[in-house]
């Protein structure tokens, strides 16, 4: 949990701010560069060796943020080593698969064979493509053995912005300037038991904000015990009950102070571990039925299903763009899923449905061919955003979320269901109807309907072939299986009738059954 609030700062403030942050970040650098160096062979007392090297010019409180920022900074760079290791190895093999088959090889699921390349120049490309990507791999395993990294503080997007600048408009007083404010450190971990819950960077309940001044620059203390008390004040409007209680109790919060150099405003960041969730069983989620979203690139399709599966009300879309900044796009999802939420509420609803879509390896022209367009709108899709926000703001609003198989959820809607739900005042889209089925699958029922029954004029008066299948029926998603027998049904199934015998049949001389029948006799009684 994070909660943001701007800091309006004297000219004063401000440079005591940057010139703290700035001997921070430069121990920062330095312990980075010490952990990189020591790779996979890191311990405890290794850890306490680069601790004890910091508290000399700084404290115990201020070494144990920066070192626990950093082994934060090289576990997510090794988890980016291990995802591109997957990734290279993925391509590697399926473009190998690809330059084993003949040119021009159509490709066979059956046989697990993929289809060739059309032409040799392409062949040849691909190759050459291969061996540049062994080559990626072979760099990056080395890396992966020796527990190297490669990590810039302040981002590698400035970093190359600096060769750069006037294409992007800035003079080198500029960047220099916002190179700086990305370096800067003022990040300090909260402490359970602590007066406000944290003791090098403290937030009072009346907002009052001050800072344990490292001993290198304890001379700009401007209050006891080596504190600088700043004379902005902290006003959180979002969760701020939540924050004055975790305060007052002295649990630990986390705060992290910051420059925005474009906007030219100062931030400070509280954060917390929220308590964590109780797991609402499957059966109480579902007891109220579920709200159905189908995940687009433009919008999400949503629909509300009852407990027994069958869609009420009108389908809802929430849209959102994102095109623009990564700040753009990841507003775009917030506010999208802020009204998904507020309508799953308001229709009584507790849990929602979704798809566990995965698209990392179909954004490749090896799955897709030259269907660019088609992988441009792949890439660009925000599955494991959108999920990951969804868990995490459905967890406050005490709304489960329910992730089913997306195997044909968009054939069989279109097939099954948008056309019955389509009327004069709704269309209803392909999209509404994949969210009918993502819910129908959710709760356990099948997706696709059975056909229709006869009219009563065809001698299937009394068997209603479009109920569904039970939840616990095996294989009720697949086609209705074929009952033997004749097509009039006038001979049970099992009874040795075929269709194509002639006594089978109602004809005139022949018998419709092929044992013997006599009527009995009327009782006198009557």
């Amino acid at each position: 949990m994070a909660i943001r609030a701007r800091l309006h700062v004297s000219s004063t403030d401000a440079a005591v701010l940057t010139e703290v942050g700035m001997f921070m970040g430069s121990l920062a650098v330095g312990d980075l560069a010490a952990r990189s160096r020591q790779g996979v062979s890191r311990d405890s007392a290794t850890w306490a060796a680069r601790k004890r090297e910091l508290t000399r010019s700084s404290s115990a409180r201020w070494a144990g943020s920066v070192t626990k920022a950093t082994d934060d900074q090289w576990a997510l760079a090794r988890r980016g080593q291990a995802a591109e290791m997957a990734w290279l190895k993925g391509q590697i093999t399926r473009i190998e698969a690809r330059l084993a088959r003949p040119l021009g090889a159509k490709a066979d699921k059956r046989a697990g064979l993929v289809r060739g390349y059309a032409t040799r120049s392409e062949w040849h490309a691909k190759s050459r493509r291969c061996s540049a990507l062994h080559d990626r791999l072979a760099a990056l395993e080395a890396d992966w053995a020796a527990g190297r990294v490669r990590v810039v503080r302040g981002g590698k997007k400035l970093v190359r912005m600096r060769q750069h600048l006037d294409d992007v408009g800035l003079s080198q007083s500029e960047w220099r300037e916002r190179w700086q404010a990305a370096r800067l450190f003022l990040a300090a971990d909260g402490e359970a038991g602590k007066r406000y819950g944290n003791e090098t960077i403290r937030v009072t309940d009346t907002g009052q904000l001050s800072i344990r001044l490292p001993a290198a620059l304890a001379h700009l203390a401007n209050a006891p015990h080596g504190r600088y008390m700043l004379d902005a004040t902290v006003a959180f409007t979002y969760r701020a009950g939540e924050w004055r209680d975790r305060i007052a109790a002295a649990r630990a919060v986390a705060y992290r102070i910051h420059h925005d150099v474009v906007r030219g405003r100062w931030y400070v960041t509280a954060s917390w571990k929220p308590t964590p969730v109780p797991v609402l069983p499957l059966d109480a989620a579902l007891a109220r039925g579920v709200v159905a979203v189908d995940m687009n690139d433009d919008h999400l399709a949503a629909w509300r299903l009852d407990a027994h599966g069958n869609p009420v009300h009108e389908p809802r879309r929430f849209l959102y763009d994102l095109s623009g900044s990564a700040q753009h796009r990841d507003a775009q999802i917030r506010h999208a899923l802020t009204r998904l939420l507020h309508y799953t509420r308001r229709c009584g609803a507790a849990a929602i449905a979704v798809e566990d879509l995965d698209f990392t390896d179909s954004a490749s022209r090896e799955r897709h061919g030259r269907n660019k367009r088609f992988r441009r709108l792949v890439s660009r899709f925000p599955t494991a955003k959108l999920k990951a926000r969804l868990v995490s703001m459905a967890a406050e609003q005490d709304i489960a979320i329910v992730a089913v198989d997306p195997a044909y959820t968009s054939r069989w809607g279109a097939q099954h269901w948008q056309r019955p739900l389509t009327s004069k005042n709704r269309k209803t889209t392909r999209h509404d109807a994949a969210a009918v089925a993502i819910g129908r699958r959710a709760l356990g029922y099948s997706i696709r309907r059975r056909a229709a029954p006869p009219r009563n004029d065809q001698s299937d008066r009394y068997g209603h072939r479009t109920a569904q299948a039970g939840p616990e029926t095996r294989r009720r998603e697949e086609p209705r299986p074929r009952i033997p027998g004749p097509r009039t049904r006038s001979v049970p199934p099992g009874c040795g009738a075929k269709a194509g015998d002639q006594r089978a049949q109602h004809r005139p001389g022949y018998a419709a059954e092929h044992t013997s029948w006599s009527q009995d006799a009327f009782p006198l009684s009557l």
